[in-house]
């Protein structure tokens, strides 16, 4: 079963970044609970995915109604900000660190997991909505063995599910996108 996770997590896209994380050890969460959970995690899925395309989606059109929605999103940009900070300062945040993900999983350094099939609780700190983390119940397990090991989630819903596959695979076309741009730049 972990080999066979491990390889389905390795053959899929994966967000690669430094990410505010943590990784608690803990008990396995009850249904009611992971209810709980996926119901967090959808509702802040859907404010991350807004937050980053809107983002994305401006600036490069010159007419007045696009200049008028750039100039309030910029607006709410900052409100954002100010809220993220309200809520949860920078130094209240997690530190940051290296890891990758997706719907299946998370690959994260040695130094913050437990040993192979403890359950864990990885929570994620998007920059984009920080004070509201994505938490993601899992096990670890066996994985790569280059000083990283994975986290297998466990109980995630399907829609959470669904939804971190698009998060991922848009990320992924936004880096690709980037990475042309700055060639073609070059």
């Amino acid at each position: 079963m972990s080999e066979d996770t491990w390889n389905a997590f390795s053959e899929r896209v994966t967000w690669d970044a430094r990410f505010h994380a943590t990784c608690e050890t803990g008990e396995r969460l009850a249904p009611a609970a992971l209810a709980s959970v996926n119901d967090r995690n959808a509702n802040v899925l859907v404010a991350v995915a807004a937050l980053m395309d809107r983002r994305v989606d401006t600036g490069e059109d010159d007419n007045a109604l696009s200049q008028e929605v750039a100039r309030l999103d910029a607006k709410l940009n900052v409100l954002m900000e100010i809220v993220n900070r309200l809520l949860l300062p920078q130094s209240s945040l997690p530190p940051r660190m290296s890891l990758r993900f997706n719907a299946l999983g998370a690959v994260l350094p040695w130094d913050c997991l437990p040993p192979v099939g403890q359950p864990v609780l990885l929570k994620l700190h998007f920059d984009v909505c920080r004070a509201l983390p994505l938490e993601l119940p899992g096990t670890r397990q066996a994985g790569p063995t280059d000083g990283k090991g994975f986290v297998a989630f466990d109980g995630v819903s399907e829609p959470v599910r669904d939804e971190i596959e698009r998060l991922v695979f848009r990320q992924h076309r936004r880096q690709v996108a980037e990475a042309r741009a700055h060639a073609a730049q070059g």
